[in-house]
């Protein structure tokens, strides 16, 4: 009989002796972090946690011998939102140092695959360096991806998927967040509120400065996001569909277990210290020894 560890895939539902079970199975933890943040009239604060949550799990209840799914991280970097009511920001130095915290203790404990996958674009930098500062003073390897795109693995699934303008027709409770949503929690959308939302800066045509959930121009200005936005949907909401959330959502739990699935025994790469003399001194930042 499979121990309850082989079975389990919610971190929080193991005991400690079970934990020290899923260490020795070389389990790829995922951490789901997001934001509590307006997303429109129609989209309630939590879109940001319950997109990367339900595919985190999705992936638990497919390959629960492989993966825990860690409690999501609630609150993200949202300063520039602050102009919509019910946006709680989480200053970015005390969210990177929260969820380092979180990898650093996971690497502690044993666990030396991590993924943190993100639901809020404005976390992206930071969970990037969280990443990098994890693979530099640990002896864990984390990866930072956004949900979305995972979408982008198979060339022809967007194509075939998407009927929004490029750029500006996905990019924030729109054609693909709220179809995600309607999938996953469709009783929570206030269905007839639905409307889609213009990015101003996008109308204007400049070819350096415009957004898109899965591209951006070189010198995109990000500003208050009440700046660009009347309503705070950016996109084109009209277009979602509850079935084209579950063709999103059945497409990102596929490539994020098979990112799993490579992820979990492929070996650590070595670091080589190439200096011709040995350095007199320690790098003078916290990292893991050679």
């Amino acid at each position: 009989m499979p121990s309850r560890a082989a079975t389990e895939y919610r971190y929080e539902k193991l005991t400690w002796p079970e934990i020290n079970d899923a260490v020795d199975l070389n389990k790829v933890c995922i951490i789901p972090c997001g934001a509590v943040e307006q997303h429109g009239p129609h989209l309630p604060l939590d879109v940001d946690l319950v997109c990367p949550t339900g595919v985190a799990t999705g992936v638990g209840r497919e390959i629960p011998e492989k993966v825990l799914v860690l409690p999501v991280v609630p609150y993200g970097y949202t300063g520039h939102v602050m102009d919509f009511p019910g946006t709680i920001n989480n200053d970015f130095e005390h969210f990177i140092h929260h969820v380092l915290d979180i990898t650093k203790s996971l690497a502690y404990h044993g666990f030396k695959k991590i993924i943190l996958l993100n639901g809020h674009g404005s976390n992206m930098p930071n969970l990037d360096l969280v990443a990098r500062r994890t693979n530099l003073e640990t002896d864990a390897e984390c990866v930072c991806m956004a949900w979305w795109l995972l979408l982008t693995v198979d060339k022809n699934f967007l194509p075939s998927w998407r009927e929004s303008k490029f750029p500006g027709g996905c990019a924030h409770a729109c054609e693909l967040e709220t179809s995600l949503y309607l999938y996953l929690d469709g009783d929570d959308v206030r269905k007839d509120l639905i409307k889609n939302g213009a990015i101003s800066f996008n109308e204007e045509n400049n070819p350096f400065c415009w957004v898109d959930l899965f591209a951006a121009g070189p010198g995109a200005l990000i500003s208050w996001t009440s700046s660009y936005s009347e309503t705070g949907v950016l996109g084109e909401a009209e277009l979602a569909s509850a079935e084209k959330g579950e063709r999103a959502y059945i497409e990102a739990v596929k490539q994020l277990a098979r990112f799993v699935s490579w992820f979990k025994d492929r070996p650590r790469d070595r670091r080589v210290d190439r200096h011709r003399r040995p350095p007199t001194m320690p790098i003078p930042w916290n990292q893991r020894p050679i």
